[in-house]
């Protein structure tokens, strides 16, 4: 682990923060770090509001979309709901099908099977739309790369209105609109929205036209803040509004399908990280092991008992899921066991039965491994697809874009991406993309890294810091939890490996006679570091740990040295 101190930020903006907020000097300059400024933007950080919301008709293309879905729905057209696979996509559909079934009874949904169509806008679903008499398709997470397909639709007299937020290629297709704030002629303020994020501005834009509040979309804000936690976008700005009503939504007064998913889980409150690892997981489950549309007919399902029937099948995709991702984990570790070479840059690996709906989940599981830009292969069809991903700091989608002769078609963010090529393609593209990593990577990115906020003493950390800190929520990418940092700390002399082959690390640290326990989940190999009371310091936390009904405040390790 490579630890790195962020730089100390403004004195004179911490001193102002701190004495305009009435709060100490280590709040004072988390915000700071966090661009927070002056009083205004820390009220609007702790308080996030709907007001704050931009207008939806800065996007580009916005006035069309509503404008052609407006006149859809007086003209009693069919309108098919199109969205991606995975979470983001499900939940995009979700979102916008049972908003427009509010006000038009002419709406289809429609995902593609991820093994017969493959990602993204297909010829399948154009030509289901044609055989079905759907005149306006919206397409959701996915279609800012579909020229041909667009063109091809629009040549049935099919429309498209695009809802997407991955980088645009250097054509747009020819749809009635294409709503991506990435678009180099787009001047909407946030750039960062998820797809469904993109699609919700619509419906924001749809509600304006007919004098509904924002207050008449909060419902909707559940489907928002999953697929704001799924796709990893930063929660900042509007990203952290949408996640924060969100939250709220999913806590207070969750869709059927949610409480059903939820009713075997024991939690108080769910925060993004639940969402993250609980939710998620299962809904993108159907699209993996199934059907995406399994998912979409839970997200809209309003009848309980019905709700909980596709929740239990949901709960057996996604334990299928689980021994999938763990088997061909394990056979790709082999893999590169038997192949590695002592300087390789990127770890990329290849076997033609393997499940292509977890292809994804095993390269993150690789780069956690080797901590290398990664990709995982798989046959599909007479082509190979691999799922992408990167290293904190390094842009995968820039280094595909370097080995594009090689590739059919890809897509994706700077740190997740999917691709499909050729097989008498693959060796060529290995080298390549080993070449082009090893050429433009900086080798320091090639070790994890734990970017520590603040040095902290053990005094420092009351129940009211505490509290505040809470506040900082919802976390995620440009808002991450805070991470501390406390040298000269000792064990108390009980510290023990514990779990499953003793993998974690659970202790009591003192220092200046202020003991505080601690966990360390993965750092049980560190324990002897510890033994004898020899000092050691700590990056952590901090959270609360609750045990026979009393909480106290403990750190979670992040690592020791």
């Amino acid at each position: 682990m490579r630890w790195t101190l962020k730089p100390k930020a403004n004195k004179t903006i911490v001193d102002q923060l701190a004495a305009s907020l009435n709060v100490d000097n280590f709040i004072a300059e988390l915000l700071a770090q966090r661009g927070i400024n002056t009083y205004d933007q820390a009220k609007k950080f702790f308080r996030p509001s709907l007001k704050d919301l931009h207008d939806p008709f800065l996007m580009k293309d916005m006035i069309n979309a509503v404008s052609r879905i407006e006149k859809a729905i007086s003209g009693g057209e069919n309108i098919m709901v199109y969205g991606d696979y995975d979470v983001d996509g499900t939940t995009s559909v979700a979102l916008m099908s049972s908003y427009l079934k509010t006000r038009s009874s002419q709406i289809a949904t429609y995902i593609p099977d991820r093994y017969e169509e493959g990602y993204g806008v297909s010829y399948k679903g154009i030509e289901y739309a044609d055989d079905n008499d759907i005149s306006l398709i919206i397409a959701l997470d996915c279609g800012i790369k579909a020229v041909d397909k667009i063109t091809y639709a629009k040549s049935k007299g099919i429309d498209f209105i695009i809802c997407d937020h991955h980088r645009p290629g250097d054509q747009i297709p020819d749809a009635v609109a294409v709503l991506d704030p990435k678009q180099e002629d787009c001047e909407y303020p946030y750039k960062e929205l998820c797809g469904c994020g993109v699609g919700f501005k619509l419906i924001q834009g749809l509600a304006n036209k007919n004098k509904q509040s924002i207050n008449d979309l909060i419902p909707y804000l559940d489907l928002v803040a999953t697929a704001i936690g799924a796709d990893i976008v930063p929660i900042t700005g509007e990203n952290r509004v949408l996640a924060y009503y969100g939250l709220q939504v999913i806590n207070e007064a969750p869709r059927t399908g949610f409480k059903a998913m939820l009713s075997q889980v024991k939690k108080d409150a769910l925060t993004i990280t639940d969402v993250v690892f609980i939710l998620a997981p299962r809904i993108n489950a159907a699209g993996r092991m199934k059907h995406g549309l399994h998912a979409v007919n839970l997200l809209v399902e309003e009848n309980f008992d019905t709700a909980l029937s596709y929740a239990s099948e949901i709960e057996t995709y996604n334990s299928d899921r689980k021994e999938a991702d763990k088997s061909i984990t394990d056979e790709a570790l082999e893999q590169i066991h038997d192949n590695r070479e002592e300087d390789q840059y990127t770890t990329v690996v290849y076997q033609e039965n393997w499940h292509k709906g977890v292809i994804g989940i095993v390269a993150s599981r690789l780069t956690e491994t080797y901590y290398r830009p990664t990709l995982v292969f798989t046959k599909s069809g007479t082509k190979l697809a691999a799922s992408a991903r990167s290293v904190k700091g390094f842009d995968v989608y820039n280094a595909l874009e370097a080995c594009s002769e090689h590739i059919e078609q890809f897509g994706g963010h700077k740190y997740a991406a999917g691709l499909t090529l050729q097989e008498e393609q693959y060796e060529a593209f290995k080298q390549k993309f080993e070449e082009v990593v090893s050429t433009t990577i900086d080798k320091k990115l090639l070790v994890p890294e734990i970017s520590i906020d603040m040095a902290l003493e053990l005094e420092d950390i009351t129940p009211k810091f505490y509290r505040i800190l809470k506040q900082f929520a919802p976390f995620g990418p440009g808002n991450m939890t805070p991470v501390f940092m406390t040298e000269g700390l000792n064990d108390t002399g009980y510290g023990k490996c514990v779990g499953t082959d003793e993998k974690h690390l659970k202790c009591a640290v003192q220092k200046n006679k202020i003991i505080i326990g601690a966990i360390g989940f993965g750092l049980g190999y560190k324990h002897d570091l510890i033994t004898g009371k020899q000092p050691f310091k700590a990056a952590y936390t901090i959270d609360e740990n609750e045990w026979n009904g009393s909480k106290s405040l403990q750190l979670k390790l992040k690592d020791i040295i």
